[in-house]
């Protein structure tokens, strides 16, 4: 581009005013850093950088604009991005062994100030991103009630993992590196709760979920059984189990005299019938925790041949 001669006083000015406008652009106002600093791992090793670029299209010379990253002390060009209009992106490839890398954004153009062009640079500040081999990404219910079996979609799950309804831990099962789930324990329903998942280092939050309540009976309200003797015992909801099944939580204060399997109303069922077996001689109670109706203590009473 051809530029009219311009005195010394002038050029000077300009010369001045350039340089300012370049000390100026270290704060780069025209690059905004869309990438989070903790990012997920993921197989293919692949980890996208995105900015959004807006610089002054008043002075901006028409494609004189070039978007970069700097990232391993390595000038990477970043392409135009399918998200909008001014949005770039960089694919990066975390070297075997990392979990963290140090980068900077930086852009170059051409600008026009009056008749006069100047080149403009602008960079942002130093950002890390880390890479998280342990997350949670959802529930896969926000609500249910006492019982219900409800999982959690994540990465980095471990067997020693505990998932916390508030303050209680509840049973959690182990599916998978990418799957936990939990059985929603005795807590009083119709409230909201904070879930989380502890490893007994740190504590992740999942999301708030909603226990529901839901009326269970039990018969008899009386057992009494011989050592080595059989009796049932049924489990009836006022409604349906939810999806996966409704797990009752019942506990005694003689478990040496009463043996008896675990309690699962099945999925879309109102009843439950378990058998019970007469253990050593003993006297207690049967308690049923509340699925939102309270306990339920039915007596037991075991005696000897």
């Amino acid at each position: 581009m051809h530029l009219k001669p311009v005195s010394l006083f002038k050029r000077g000015a300009l010369i001045l005013a350039a340089a300012a406008a370049l000390l100026s652009a270290g704060c780069a106002s025209n690059i905004v850093n869309m990438t989070a600093d903790t990012l997920a791992e993921n197989p293919s090793g692949i980890y996208t950088i995105t900015a959004r670029v807006q610089p002054d299209k008043t002075e901006l010379i028409k494609g004189s604009l070039h978007v970069s990253i700097v990232i391993d002390g390595q000038i990477h060009p970043m392409t135009l991005s399918q998200l909008g209009d001014g949005i770039y992106e960089y694919d990066y490839h975390m070297p075997a062994g990392r979990t963290e890398a140090t980068y900077y954004l930086l852009i170059n153009y051409g600008a026009i100030r009056g008749k006069t062009g100047f080149p403009v640079e602008e960079y942002t500040e130093l950002r890390t991103i880390k890479l998280a081999n342990r997350y949670v990404y959802t529930l896969d219910a926000i609500r249910g009630p006492i019982g219900a079996r409800i999982a959690i979609v994540g990465r980095g799950f471990t067997p020693q993992d505990v998932v916390y309804v508030g303050s209680t831990p509840a049973r959690t099962m182990f599916e998978s590196l990418n799957v936990i789930s939990f059985a929603v324990p005795p807590v009083a329903a119709g409230q909201n709760y904070e879930i989380s998942v502890n490893n007994g280092t740190t504590s992740q939050k999942v999301g708030t979920f909603r226990v529901d309540g839901l009326s269970l009976t039990v018969n008899p309200s009386e057992i009494s059984l011989r050592t080595g003797g059989r009796a049932t015992l049924n489990f009836m909801l006022g409604s349906p189990a939810p999806e996966g099944g409704l797990l009752i939580d019942v506990s005694t204060d003689i478990p040496k005299s009463v043996i008896m399997p675990e309690v699962i109303i099945p999925a879309g069922a109102t009843t439950a019938t378990i058998t019970l077996q007469g253990g050593q001689p003993g006297t207690g109670s049967l308690f049923v925790s509340g699925v939102g109706s309270g306990e339920i203590s039915v007596p037991v009473n075991v005696t000897a041949r």
